[in-house]
């Protein structure tokens, strides 16, 4: 059980480790090659660029899941902390229904490629299967907004989502 929770508690880093980890992989591979043989592996460019975008995808995630995602916060300043999370409350839920707007329409997208499949030249995969990431991200951010609100709630710190001005201290 404690090997899940690990799991679940890294999951981001993990696969951005993954993901990053294989394109600097595929990108040493095609240098090395390039330098010594004059030519390159034609799927070690495909893999690297499919790496790159699943990582930035799944680290958009990450940066949801630490809070480190772009908030402009300088017009809450003066006023009260539960103003302050009331405005913090919408925004996230709007946020949250935009990103449920963009995985369902990405899905539609997704199926479409499903049904029609178009392969990658040199992997030979569905591209629909590389694409797929991006519902799935866009998920995984609002799940990762709404996993900080329950636990804030449950440890009766709500009102520390909103205190800038202890952060910056």
């Amino acid at each position: 059980m404690a090997f899940l929770k690990i799991l679940y508690n890294n999951f981001e880093e993990y696969l951005c480790s993954l993901f990053v980890g294989v394109m600097i992989l595929c990108l040493m591979i095609q240098v090395i090659l390039r330098i010594t043989i004059g030519s390159s592996l034609a799927w070690t460019e495909e893999l690297s660029r499919y790496s790159f975008l699943w990582a930035v995808y799944v680290g958009a995630a990450l940066a949801v899941k630490r809070g480190g995602q772009v908030r402009i916060t300088a017009q809450f300043t003066p006023m009260s902390v539960q103003v302050r999370l009331f405005f913090r409350f919408v925004a996230d839920i709007i946020w949250i229904c935009f990103n449920i707007f963009i995985a369902l329409q990405s899905w539609e997208v997704i199926k479409e490629g499903l049904y029609y499949p178009e392969m990658s030249p040199t992997l030979g995969v569905v591209k629909a299967w590389v694409e797929m990431i991006i519902p799935v991200s866009f998920v995984l951010m609002s799940w990762r907004i709404i996993e900080q609100y329950y636990t804030h709630w449950r440890k009766g710190t709500l009102s520390s989502m909103v205190r800038y001005e202890e952060e910056i201290a």
